[in-house]
């Protein structure tokens, strides 16, 4: 199918000289310039809008706010997540522009355009607003207790959604059953993206049709969006994205900068450029994460597992963003259990609105919460048991393929247990003993912390791709291989709505899975076409041929046509055999909607210092199954960048509201701690992969897996660690307070 070469990434070398082309770099000297004015409250009553001096100022164009946008009747951002919530799932509407009330700090309240950012930035200065400030709620528990203030409503006790998942009656039977029960209280903090390029737009608007040029994981489904706030048909609009500057989820959905640029270009008739502050990213984009568990593992006398249990509180922040209830909802119940074969399930899962930014898709979407519950819970049972984690894992492994999880999803097989003894080894469990000991003559505690994760990866189904005259280099190995040629003489195309009719975007790890599985339909169109000219021009029978090395040949090869020759040809409609349309292009739709199951163990290190609590991570081991692999040196790319994330959010990471204002207090880089190059040992990954049948290619994503697995495997060596002294591990990030309190309560007890 493919050759699976290492081969470097065909993109790097213009990224690396300068020649990218971000939404930055393409904005024309011409060019207005937008800035959005943004609450200073968490939630307030927004009164009067004095923006008559601001209006004066030199450079400025026009000061517009809800007032001028109402004469549009622009519809509310749509949420586009089905969730099955035990009552209708409340979806308060999101103006672009705030009305009435700010219900979240950095809320769009005024849009400024300028003949410059900065004439902009001066003229939001000069606006003045009156706000009437009310209480704040920032965070979900507090947000749906008795006495909490109401922020929509139509949301009696703040509550967006209940859902449920499982058969309850049989988890209740299996914990009374249970010779052992261990309990957690768990939480995945609120987490940033933070992409290296801040979202951007360019629009354009020539009389009847809009163009948005913008940094983004997707274009279809945003100008679906579009055609529903505008209010007009999907042909309306042309979205394309340039070079995308990271994105991890963050950069998949429709925000209200995006209309207003738009709706700017269409009343003034000029090009609207907007770039966000770094400093608007952490307030006004999209946070991941955020959710509060209540998780029991029901265990048999043997350690065999049967049954799990887990109540949640989703925090969604002020409004409903695009698939943000999806997250902790369906996406959460699909990877719920993980890798092992627990009999019965119940999952109970509470939306709460509270004054923060609303939280969405963030790298793995609900799986990663998925498998720290579980990954924690194994980890606290086998302390509890005073069983080897290993051991208590790998009894409890998926094994038979394909094997209906309790909540329906059927897993198709992997590694699971022979990639827990690969680990094994790879990691030197059997020299641990006497590192720790080396680290404990040093004042060093040392923990050793073993996790594993099940992703499910796919997406929106179904995927569309054509073949005619990031994954610039997967896609261009793919072709270039069946098509006897070198990936630089493939040009791959992608994020234009005018040059291809439809698609699903990059979210759920899914390129591979369902983009490469409609690349290999539109290729089987094409060579099939190829072929049919090739027996015409050549005189023979089709089913004759052979390809090989770019070539149609004949037996014994006396006569042979390149597929070059034959595009050329494909172009004279006198070419071709009777009937055929010219030119040598083909289209593929793949509609498939399955699943596949990235999979994988691994194994941390972290030494604490128990004087100041500082927690250093000294290893760390993957050992990963993703299926058929296209180019392995990408694939460990990858799931090293997922590693680290997860890292940060491990130890480092934390969006921190203040509770009585509602302000951020992790609102920039000097507060909100990423991982640096010292803070991660060298990442050893080992891939051992099963191909899928999901796909033509073989192939599990592993774009999401390393932010899935990271966080539990780095906090129970933290854990373990902090075990030694007697100390519960803290919530993440373990930063070094926690940690160091942790440890101080412990030993006053």
């Amino acid at each position: 199918m493919f050759s699976g070469k290492s081969i470097a990434r065909l993109e790097d070398a213009r990224f690396l000289t300068g020649r990218g082309r971000y939404v930055a770099d393409i904005i024309p000297a011409d060019s207005l310039h937008a800035v959005v004015l943004r609450s200073p409250h968490a939630h307030a009553v927004l009164g009067d809008i004095n923006a008559e001096v601001a209006r004066a100022m030199p450079g400025v164009v026009g000061v517009f706010t809800a007032a001028d946008l109402a004469a549009d009747n622009l519809a509310p951002l749509p949420c586009t997540a089905v969730v099955a919530s035990v009552s209708p799932m409340v979806v308060p509407p999101r103006p672009v522009l705030a009305t009435g009330r700010v219900r979240h700090l950095g809320e769009a309240v005024a849009l400024i355009i300028a003949s410059n950012a900065a004439a902009a930035r001066d003229a939001a200065e000069a606006i003045e607003v009156n706000y009437d400030p009310l209480p704040a709620l920032i965070d979900g528990a507090s947000a749906l207790s008795a006495k909490a203030p109401q922020i929509w409503p139509q949301a009696p006790g703040n509550e967006a959604f209940r859902f449920l998942k499982g058969d309850r009656a049989a988890t209740d039977t299996a914990f009374a059953q249970a010779d052992h029960i261990v309990g957690l209280d768990l939480f995945n903090n609120r987490v940033h993206a933070v992409p290296i390029e801040p979202r951007a737009a360019l629009a354009h608007f020539d009389g009847s049709r809009f163009e948005l040029i913008f940094t983004g994981m997707g274009v279809h489904g945003i100008r679906r969006q579009l055609a529903t706030v505008f209010r007009l048909p999907e042909d309306a609009f042309h979205l394309v994205c340039p070079d995308v500057g990271g994105g991890f989820g963050a950069k998949n959905f429709l925000f209200p900068e995006y209309v207003l640029a738009l709706w700017a270009a269409r009343r003034l008739g000029r090009a609207i450029a907007w770039q966000a502050e770094p400093s608007e990213e952490f307030a006004a984009a999209v946070h991941g994460r955020d959710l509060r568990a209540k998780a029991r593992l029901a265990l048999a006398h043997d350690g065999h597992f049967l049954g799990l249990e887990i109540s949640s509180i989703a925090d969604m922040g002020a409004y409903l963003s695009a698939v943000g209830p999806h997250c902790p909802t369906n996406a959460f119940s699909t990877a719920m259990g993980g890798v092992y074969a627990i009999p019965s399930m119940h999952l109970e899962v509470r939306g709460a609105f509270t004054n923060t930014l609303p939280v969405d898709a963030y790298r793995g979407a609900g799986k990663p919460e998925a498998n720290y519950i579980i990954e924690r819970l194994v980890d606290a049972a086998a302390r509890s048991l005073e069983r080897d984690p290993a051991a208590l894992r790998s009894m409890n492994m998926l094994r038979n393929a394909p094997y209906r999880t309790a909540m329906g999803m059927a897993v198709d097989g992997g590694r699971f247990a022979a990639n827990l003894a690969v680990l094994d080894k790879a990691s030197d469990a059997a020299g641990f003993a006497v590192r720790r000991e080396q680290a404990a003559q040093r004042g060093i505690l040392l923990g050793r912390g073993i996790a594993c994760f099940l992703e499910t990866a796919r997406g929106a189904p179904g995927e569309w791709a054509s073949v005619g005259q990031g994954h610039e280099t997967s896609y261009a190995q793919i072709v270039a291989d069946r098509l006897g040629l070198t990936p630089a003489e493939v040009h791959v195309q992608q994020a234009d709505t005018q040059l291809l009719p439809n698609g699903n975007g990059h979210g759920g790890a899914r390129s591979l899975h369902l983009g490469g599985g409609a690349l290999v339909l539109a290729l089987d169109a094409l060579m099939e076409k190829a072929r049919i000219i090739a027996a015409h021009l050549l005189q023979a029978d089709p089913a004759a041929l052979a390809f090989a090395d770019g070539r149609f040949a004949l037996p014994k090869g006396e006569r042979f046509i390149t597929l070059a020759e034959i595009a050329r040809a494909a172009e004279d409609a006198a070419s071709l055999p009777e009937g055929m349309t010219p030119g040598l292009a083909a289209s593929g739709h793949n509609t498939s909607d399955l699943v596949t199951f990235p999979n994988g163990c691994q194994a941390a290190e972290v030494e604490i210092d128990p004087e100041t609590g500082h927690a250093r991570l000294t290893r760390y081991v993957a050992v990963d199954d993703y299926g058929r692999l296209v180019n392995p040196r990408l694939t460990q790319g990858q799931v090293q960048g997922g590693l680290v994330q997860g890292i940060g959010q491990a130890m480092l990471e934390d969006i921190i509201y203040d509770r009585e204002s509602g302000q951020l207090l992790s609102g920039s880089l000097m507060d909100y701690a990423l991982p640096r190059a010292d803070d991660v040992p060298a990442i050893e990954v080992i891939l051992e992969g099963t191909p899928t049948a999901a796909n033509p290619l073989g192939v599990k994503g592993s774009g999401q897996a390393g932010a899935i697995a990271a966080p539990q495997t780095v906090m129970n060596a933290i854990a373990d660690a902090l075990a030694q002294r007697g100390a519960i591990p803290p919530d993440m990030p373990a930063t070094p307070e926690k940690i160091w309190r942790a440890l101080r309560h412990a030993a006053s007890h």
